[in-house]
């Protein structure tokens, strides 16, 4: 015989959603309850919404939270991929003949782009 555990999330006596592991359903838990208080947030707004539009709002807005922290510049958003390298790191790098022949490269390729567009807009 097998046993499980199952972790089930309830919202004023109706079973939401059902979860194998406990740190999902209690995160899933958090942002219901996150979506509560917008919802009665937006409920006191001076703007008229509908109850669905408000309830699909708050849900949003709730499942988005890192995201609305950065907008609303509460966090700093994180960096994506590898870190940059500092100042002290990236100034060699910019001061090599690489840097210097990459800009000739494109000059020179921005004017055979100029070239060969001519003809082909007369």
């Amino acid at each position: 015989m097998a046993v499980e555990s199952r972790f089930v999330v309830i919202r004023d006596g109706v079973e939401v959603q059902t979860f194998m592991d406990k740190k999902a359903a209690d995160e899933y838990d958090k942002m219901l309850d996150m979506a509560d208080n917008l919802s009665a947030m937006l409920s006191d707004a001076p703007i008229e919404l509908s109850e669905q539009l408000i309830e699909d709002l708050s849900i949003f807005l709730a499942q988005r939270r890192e995201e609305v922290l950065i907008a609303l510049q509460a966090k700093k958003a994180k960096p994506a991929g590898k870190t940059l390298p500092s100042t002290d790191e990236a100034a060699p790098v910019k001061a090599s003949g690489k840097a210097k022949t990459t800009s000739k490269a494109k000059a020179g390729s921005s004017a055979a782009s100029e070239d060969e567009t001519l003809p082909q807009a007369s």
